[in-house]
């Protein structure tokens, strides 16, 4: 990793638990996430089997701006098969709710991509990259639960495509 990436998930963090703490104590319209997930992402790269699965764990927060309006942050962690060793990153997101557990959003962040060059049969060159991340999702709660599920498409320097669903618990 390298260290403006671990600089800012550090930073994520840090807004992120203050933002918590007042989750807890003052707003409940404040949530904060944990959650896995699992998709695919695909390299786009023009190869055969350029694409691998990723599984993986997310976490955020989202802050209400509005009745319907919020914004938030978080970050991801997926391990992978196939062209993927691992990912990494931060994200920003704005949405809207709509109705009482459904959000739709936008975010755009930075992801850091670890790939299996040995999948291609090539060695001994970096086979770490990063770039920015542009996409949107959707989740859907179920009723008064903390758990609510998630779909999303995010491209990464529009070279790539990774689509992820998961689960995640609210608190």
């Amino acid at each position: 990793m390298n260290k403006i990436t671990l600089s800012a998930i550090a930073a994520v963090g840090a807004l992120a638990l203050p933002v918590a703490a007042h989750a807890q104590s003052e707003d409940p319209q404040v949530e904060t996430y944990v959650g896995a997930t699992a998709g695919i992402h695909d390299l786009g790269i023009g190869l055969p089997d350029d694409d691998g699965g990723i599984y993986g764990v997310v976490a955020g927060v989202d802050v209400p701006v509005g009745k319907t309006f919020f914004v938030g942050a978080e970050g991801n962690y997926n391990i992978g098969d196939g062209a993927i060793d691992s990912e990494y990153g931060i994200a920003a997101r704005a949405g809207v709710r709509v109705g009482e557990t459904a959000k739709v959003y936008v975010r755009g962040g930075y992801q850091e991509v670890n790939f299996d060059l040995g999948h291609f049969g090539v060695t001994g060159i970096d086979d770490t990259d990063g770039d920015y991340l542009v996409g949107a999702g959707v989740e859907f709660g179920l009723g008064d639960s903390p758990v609510a599920f998630r779909a999303g498409v995010d491209t990464i320097a529009f070279d790539s495509t990774r689509a992820t669903v998961g689960v995640l618990y609210k608190f």
